[in-house]
């Protein structure tokens, strides 16, 4: 933040246009420019949407997934004073020429980097819209901000997590915009900045090295392909999360950068553990496991609620011990009589209550499936008695 904040000082800008950038977002750049008088534009057209909104993104890829087209078109009426027809075109061309004073005019260019060459000293920027590239060519100041573990080592990698962003996140073969730059504007370039800083940011991110567990987190391409088959995202949104990073990596990831356990550490609950997310993920994170291990971690530093401390330590005694966990079974029969309608549980106290509001319970057996099942050996055994004959030969059956 310091670092950019001196570059722009020292170029004395009032105006940002900004390509979309998931680690600006994480860093809060835009709010602190703000305190300092600079204008930030997001020129990615979802960015943009959102920056109207004042909101946040919901999907690391595409970021307004949230807004329909009426939304996006009351939200330019708001901007331009005048209606506008909820048509994606239409909105298109709103923003296309509202977007393009801004490339002409900014002080600065700033963009995120999906990869960067260490070979080469090059950084990648893929895109399905031109703005990355106007931003990075027109402004005389280009800064990227990149995490450091966009680092690939040769081209030859490059072209594999290429491949595999444009595939997972989007199914294309390859974006419509893949730009290398390397390096400011040249002698005898046509066009170009005279410009170009390269910001490296760590925050957090070192800790997760050599961690045996969590160190598997550094390798995500940010291709989203564990947000869209995730079943809990895809039900409650981004914004559910309250993080830059919804979906499973967000769960993991949030955590683990902010070093922030008994708030953020909440979100690794928000998984049902299919593993959908383990199957989706080009690089194969194992996202799942890494969700319990934060599980376990929060409970370990004794974060979680005294009530569910009691809970589980008693749920672990019964389970460890046969005497009580019969005893348990068997008097659970009759502690749910009350409650039972019908055959059905419908109605609880807490933490029932919170099950039963939109679903019901079925009402707990008499019998046990173990106590049936040691009936049922009883009656085999006793049917293998009764039809051998004292000198093991089988008795004449009476027809």
């Amino acid at each position: 933040m310091k670092t950019f904040l001196s570059i722009a000082e020292r170029h004395k800008a009032k105006l940002v246009a900004k390509g979309k950038s998931m680690v600006s977002e994480e860093i809060h750049l835009n709010h602190h420019l703000e305190e300092r008088g600079i204008e930030a534009i997001e020129t990615d057209l979802g960015e943009y949407i959102l920056q109207l909104a004042r909101e946040t993104p919901s999907h690391l890829i595409i970021p307004a997934i949230h807004k329909n087209k009426s939304q996006i078109a009351a939200l330019f009426e708001e901007d331009a004073g005048r209606p506008f027809e909820p048509e994606t075109k239409v909105l298109a061309a709103y923003a296309r020429q509202k977007l393009r004073n801004y490339f002409l005019e900014a002080d600065i260019g700033l963009t995120g980097c999906n990869f960067g060459v260490a070979e080469s000293g090059s950084i990648t920027l893929v895109s399905n819209e031109g703005n990355g590239r106007m931003v990075s060519t027109l402004p005389k100041v280009h800064v990227v901000v990149m995490g450091m573990e966009r680092l690939v080592p040769t081209f030859e990698d490059l072209e594999v997590v290429l491949n595999m962003l444009a595939r997972s996140a989007t199914g294309q073969k390859l974006t419509t915009y893949t730009s290398i730059l390397t390096g400011p504007k040249q002698e005898g370039d046509l066009d170009g900045p005279e410009e170009l800083h390269v910001i490296i940011l760590d925050n957090g991110r070192s800790n997760q090295l050599g961690d045996p567990i969590f160190q598997e987190v550094l390798n995500c391409i940010r291709c989203a392909a564990c947000l869209n088959v995730c079943p809990v995202y895809r039900h409650v949104g981004g914004h559910t999360y309250g993080t830059v990073y919804s979906g499973p990596i967000g769960a993991v990831l949030t955590p683990l950068l902010q070093q922030d356990m008994k708030e953020a550490g909440t979100l690794a609950y928000a998984s049902s553990l299919c593993g959908a997310c383990y199957e989706a993920c080009p690089v194969k994170i194992p996202l799942h496991d890494m969700l319990v291990h934060l599980r376990h971690r929060k409970v370990k530093m004794k974060l979680t609620s005294l009530p569910e401390r009691i809970a589980f330590k008693s749920y672990a005694t019964m389970f460890g011990n046969i005497t009580l966990y019969k005893l348990a079974t068997r008097s659970a029969y009759y502690a749910q009589l009350p409650l039972v309608r019908e055959g059905k549980i419908k109605s609880g106290p807490p933490p029932l209550s919170g099950w039963t509001q939109s679903r019901f319970m079925p009402m707990l057996p008499k019998r046990s499936f173990r106590d049936r099942w040691a009936e049922l050996q009883q009656e085999l055994a006793q049917r293998k008695t009764d039809g051998a004959a004292p000198n093991g030969t089988r008795k004449e059956e009476k027809r």
